[in-house]
């Protein structure tokens, strides 16, 4: 974890505000305060620990509910004093049992979503859950997965070609669950899939609209 917590500019009471966001989804899970104690530990543990101006004290975040938060990376603002967390978390980030602190419908956000999901078909492939559809596919093995793969992306051409965007939208749904859980059962992330498309992207010049970012390479066809 490369961060300097010399560069962090902390206020009149020793403290800096902490921002922490999940590290895939970019949701913001808390605000919390961190003094020049806390920041050590979490550098040096690699998991969040902050300052409790209630209860004076340090607190290692998870340390009874066990829904600790492995720290990613951390960042300062601009002006040094706030800090970004970024964080893979165990559990739900806000005592009351919820996931965020923050009242955000994350079901606005798509990458978050995908992501949620992702984690979903993980679990099944771990627990195998007699009643599941997800676990089923992974029972069959590989060749099934690929087949269904194969399936929605034939369904999903034939619903553009209907016209019936209500169709399509479902199909695509299909198709993008069933190539979620082809990337589980290779082991793929869809962090290597983002890399990917972040790698493709292209620098903006004038009179480029950065919406074509990840737009692949067209290729010349070959002479006959």
């Amino acid at each position: 974890m490369s961060f300097d917590p010399k560069s962090v500019k902390f206020d009149e009471h020793g403290l800096v505000p902490a921002i922490v966001q999940d590290a895939h989804t970019r949701e913001v899970l808390t605000l919390a305060y961190m003094n020049e104690a806390s920041l050590a530990r979490t550098i040096e543990t690699g998991q969040t620990w902050f300052w409790s101006r209630s209860r004076n004290e340090l607190w290692h975040k998870g340390e009874t509910s066990g829904n600790t938060q492995n720290v990613v990376s951390l960042a300062n603002d601009c002006d040094n004093d706030a800090i970004v967390v970024l964080v893979e978390p165990a559990g739900p980030a806000c005592h009351t049992g919820a996931r965020s602190c923050f009242n955000l419908e994350m079901n606005q956000n798509p990458g978050g979503l995908l992501h949620e999901l992702y984690d979903l078909i993980q679990t099944r492939k771990r627990d195998r859950p007699a009643s599941s559809y997800t676990s089923y596919l992974f029972d069959k093995g590989l060749d099934k997965i690929l087949k269904k793969v194969g399936e929605e992306s034939a369904e999903t051409i034939i619903a553009a070609k209907n016209e019936d965007p209500k169709q399509l939208v479902a199909e695509v749904a299909d198709l993008l669950y069933h190539l979620l859980v082809l990337l589980v059962a290779r082991d793929v992330s869809l962090d290597h899939v983002r890399d990917e498309l972040a790698q493709r992207r292209k620098p903006e010049t004038s009179g480029t609209s950065s919406g074509a970012a990840a737009e692949p390479e067209t290729k010349a066809p070959e002479a006959p």
